[in-house]
């Protein structure tokens, strides 16, 4: 796979599996914007990593459910390196809160992070691939959850089952120039967030039990779906959603 000459945004890309797909498009000939919106040492991090092996990254940061801050990570984009060819919206959060406890403000907090978000980052990519006239590729990162929810998590599953058709829709206005949308929904990935949790060994099995492959995923197998999807080998694809999860959501 070569990305030589293609500049890739990848939202919330300094740590997890963003900093493992932003690395990844780097690896591959990429210039990459790695997004962040606080932690900016990790930002920095990863910029320099990919730099030191020889490729381009640049570290923006904005919280992306403040659309003037979209604005402004855009233009720094453009003004930098002229284009964008490659969108990864993988921002995102998630917190337990029941349902028909969950205040209003922190209702509206998780609709701007992971689905309003992402649907103005998009927009601005789209219009910059529009006007370039070659194309494009819109990476949502959902979540299996998207069709099944989790208890504690309902209102995350709403964002990202919104996501999810976010994504069909998109992929249905943009065939005609040349852009394909698609999504990849994890599953179980070990990270640094969740780490700490699958060390213990009852819990680290009760998730075993519930996937078919008996192991818990990587970020890599995380960017082998986001490679081929912003690769030319999925030219035909667009509006699908890759489940990566060992079969859990079966």
């Amino acid at each position: 796979m070569d990305l030589r000459g293609r500049v890739a945004l990848v939202t919330g890309g300094s740590r997890g599996i963003g900093r493992a797909i932003a690395e990844a498009l780097a690896r591959h000939g990429a210039a990459v914007v790695v997004n962040f919106c606080s932690s900016q040492s990790e930002a920095k991090e990863v910029v320099a990593e990919i730099t030191t092996a020889g490729g381009r990254a640049l570290a923006v940061q904005a919280d992306v459910a403040e659309t003037p801050q979209i604005e402004a990570m855009f233009r720094h984009v453009l003004e930098t390196f002229s284009r964008v060819d490659i969108l990864v919206n993988n921002a995102g959060f998630e917190e337990r809160r029941m349902l028909v406890d969950l205040p209003r403000s922190d209702w509206q907090r998780i609709l701007d992070v992971n689905l309003t978000g992402a649907l103005i980052c998009a927009q601005h990519a789209a219009r910059a691939m529009i006007r370039q006239g070659t194309g494009g590729r819109i990476i949502n990162i959902t979540s299996i959850h998207q069709n099944s929810p989790r208890l504690g998590f309902g209102h995350y599953a709403v964002t990202k089952a919104g996501l999810w058709m976010l994504t069909k829709a998109l992929a249905q206005e943009l065939a005609a120039y040349g852009i394909t949308v698609n999504a990849v929904a994890p599953g179980a990935i070990e990270t640094d967030m969740n780490r700490a949790t699958l060390a213990i060994p009852a819990r680290r099995e009760a998730i075993l039990d519930r996937i078919p492959q008996r192991r818990i995923g990587t970020t890599n197998d995380v960017t082998g779906a986001v490679l081929f999807l912003v690769s030319e080998a999925s030219a035909y694809v667009t509006g699908s959603t890759i489940c990566v999860d060992g079969g859990l959501s079966i």
